[in-house]
């Protein structure tokens, strides 16, 4: 009795718990059901059923009635009883085929029952049926499942709205945007959230596609005010579309429009951001040095300026290329930032292998042993640098200055300093540190340089 090729394929891993306690009806089934290609367990008691079922949770049972101790009805009691079992499919097998017996097997749970003798025939018929009703009620269950998954996580808002202006479900992105619990919307009016003039105009579009649905054209989206659960009115993007089941349902789905204000901070964003290490570019960094020079004159506390260069980075790019060298920069940048640590701090690309750091409110002192930090972390990237003359890694060179600022300074005066102060570590060996002395940075840069 060996079905097509394809049937025994579709079924092959159907595993299949027969429980009998006559050794010849257990042997003559297990062999049935191994011929038709199903894995076969099988049990001589009620106990011992319960055991194998709930550790390898078969697709069906074949559950004899008449047993010693633990009968059949009450096995299926147990399974049935246990969250890990009471979903299997029972089918009963018994010489106990009065009416007040069937009854009662199926009152239990059971979905089918078969008189004993058995005819293999029959059996291995309702064993297939069972197994698809099973196989199909798990696909539905699956899809039902991965469609409840998709809408709960849908980051736009869902309505399903009945065709009196009923709402009937929301997920839970349309329950944050109006500030709403769960289920908290079910069985309101479109006409509580909606302006009462809009609110008509969809409750007579619903009842004109309840009443033609094959006339009603898509409502498609527009722009409507939503009055939230606080009170206050939100502007989203409503599309409306028709769904025809057993009845007009209407599918709601909302945008919150004020992404288009989110797009232009995003861009804005993206123009403060060097685009190649993903750090603050040159342009936010001066405004941001601008900001904290300000209050530094305000609260009369010391601003440093890291500013570093990376060491024979032309030869790195002469040597292994520009993709190469793109690379080498992103790791430092990434570096050199994990330093900039507080909302004062900023680390920004300067300009080719030149990166700044502004640290606020902090003495010489600490600004010294930040960069020399800074200085060790790149260093101890060892990103492999073949044709260094300092090192065989990728080494920095930095330059520190600190400044009291006052009204007469200027921040060109911080940057001359610091600036000259790297020049100063490349001068004596590169992968250093060099700051200017405390005191009037600019004056000591600015004597400096006139010395040479």
């Amino acid at each position: 009795m060996n079905p097509a090729g394809l049937s025994f394929a579709a079924r092959r891993d159907a595993a299949i718990l027969i429980v009998d306690d006559a050794p010849d009806n257990l042997s003559t089934l297990r062999k049935m059901m191994v011929q038709q290609g199903y894995q076969t367990f099988v049990a001589t008691s009620g106990e011992r059923a319960l055991q194998i079922a709930r550790r390898v949770h078969p697709d069906l049972i074949l559950l004899d009635v008449v047993m010693p101790g633990m009968d059949g009805f009450e096995t299926c009691r147990q399974l049935k009883s246990n969250t890990a079992t009471q979903r299997i499919p029972v089918i009963f097998m018994s010489a106990r085929t009065e009416t007040e017996d069937v009854v009662a097997g199926f009152d239990i749970g059971a979905v089918d029952y078969i008189g004993k003798p058995l005819r293999m025939a029959e059996v291995c018929a309702r064993v297939r049926t069972q197994l698809q009703i099973r196989s199909n009620s798990e696909n539905q269950e699956e899809q039902a499942e991965r469609l409840r998954t998709i809408v709960n996580n849908m980051a736009e808002g869902l309505l399903i709205i009945e065709a009196d202006g009923r709402i009937q479900f929301t997920n839970p992105a349309c329950d944050k945007y109006l500030g709403y619990q769960e289920n908290e919307l079910a069985g309101r009016s479109i006409a509580e959230l909606l302006n009462p003039m809009v609110a008509q105009e969809y409750l007579d579009y619903f009842a004109r596609y309840a009443a033609a649905p094959q006339t009603a054209h898509n409502h498609g989206t527009r722009e409507v005010i939503i009055r939230h659960h606080n009170g206050d009115s939100v502007c989203m993007d409503l599309t409306l579309t028709p769904m025809y089941l057993r009845q007009p349902l209407f599918i709601g789905l909302l945008h919150d429009i004020t992404h288009h204000k989110q797009s232009e901070d995003a861009l804005q964003r993206a123009a403060m951001v060097d685009p190649l290490t993903m750090i603050a570019n040159r342009r936010h960094f001066d405004a941001f040095l601008e900001k904290e020079w300000q209050r530094a004159l305000r609260s009369g506390l010391p601003l440093s300026l890291v500013v570093l260069d990376v060491d024979h980075f032309k030869l790195y790019n002469d040597t292994l290329g520009h993709a190469a060298g793109d690379a080498c920069l992103q790791q430092v940048a990434q570096a050199i930032a994990s330093h900039a640590l507080r909302p004062t701090d900023l680390a920004a690309r300067y300009g080719g292998e030149e990166f700044v750091l502004l640290f606020a409110e902090t003495d010489a002192d600490s600004a010294y042993l930040l960069a020399e930090s800074i200085r060790a972390h790149v260093e101890s990237l060892q990103l492999p640098h073949p044709r260094s003359l300092t090192s065989p890694w990728i080494t920095v060179s930095i330059g520190v200055s600190t400044i009291l600022p006052h009204q007469l300074d200027s921040t060109e005066s911080l940057f001359v300093a610091a600036d000259r102060a790297m020049y100063v570590a490349k001068e004596s060996g590169r992968n250093q540190v060099q700051a200017t002395l405390p005191g009037n940075a600019a004056m000591d840069a600015i004597k400096a340089l006139a010395a040479r």
